[in-house]
């Protein structure tokens, strides 16, 4: 494999995973270029992201196993390993139908679009609610089934549609929303990590995977995704996500021109 096409997937990885512009899009049209990667690779790399956040969240991880005599944080917590067992629940399922992801660019044009408007609509939606930052039981099942539905569709965006649908349904402060969507990130993704991981070792495919080039991309994803998510965090403080609704909206409309033209598949 070529070490650099791993290093380019990684930062892409790490830029786009908790940037609510969807890593899976990005990284399928990548490949499209660099060649296609296992549903494996781009499963671990993205756990190299959720290191990042892990990294970044520690305190409040720790505060809630260490607290968790404190009524709110056994709340809290509770709402997250909710979320991730709907999650992790309906993510079987969906496995179980045979679902696969598209190679072509066109449906992930669409849902970068359609995200887009989403995301405007959602922003314009929460600015006329209250500042609430409880997190409700509606947001954590909600939540749970966003994480899939984004899995689903690529171009959704993972942090995107968690984010959002945390927004409108009950919890209006964008920072509270943002931090329940990535807590919640944390035990999804390294689930898929290693039930891809023991599910190529069972199957066999350990032999083909490029483990060195996997190594890199998960090493590089980690360290691009602790600074993006750090200028993430900071930078909501005091903006809304409409830019990154626009670039989504821009971009779906060039991928749509692109494959009109079979610039790309």
């Amino acid at each position: 494999m070529d070490y650099m096409s791993s290093i380019i997937l990684g930062v892409i990885e790490g830029i786009t995973e908790f940037l609510p512009i969807s890593s899976t899009g990005h990284l399928i049209i990548a490949e499209q270029w660099l060649g296609h990667r296992s549903d494996m690779f781009n499963i671990v790399i993205q756990a190299g992201a959720i290191l990042a956040v892990t990294i970044i969240y520690w305190r409040r991880l720790a505060s809630l196993v260490v607290g968790w005599r404190d009524p709110g944080n056994r709340s809290y917590a509770a709402k997250l390993i909710v979320a991730f067992l709907i999650t992790a629940i309906l993510g079987l399922i969906v496995k179980k139908l045979g679902f696969e992801l598209p190679e072509t660019a066109t449906p992930i044009a669409w849902a970068l679009i359609i995200g887009g408007v989403w995301m405007i609509f959602a922003e314009w939606a929460a600015a006329r609610r209250p500042p609430y930052k409880e997190i409700t039981w509606l947001v954590a099942i909600l939540v749970g089934i966003a994480q899939v539905v984004a899995g689903v569709f690529p171009g959704t965006s993972r942090s995107g549609a968690t984010i959002f649908v945390a927004m409108l349904a009950g919890t209006g402060n964008r920072a509270a929303a943002t931090e329940f969507a990535f807590l919640v990130g944390i035990p999804t993704m390294y689930a898929a990590s290693a039930y891809e991981l023991l599910k190529t070792l069972k199957d066999g495919g350990a032999a083909n995977e490029d483990w060195t080039g996997l190594g890199i991309a998960f090493v590089v994803s980690t360290v691009v995704a602790f600074v993006a998510v750090k200028w993430l965090l900071s930078y909501i403080r005091s903006n809304r996500f409409t830019m990154f609704a626009i670039y989504r909206i821009i971009l779906g409309v060039i991928l749509l021109g692109m494959a009109a033209t079979g610039a790309i598949a």
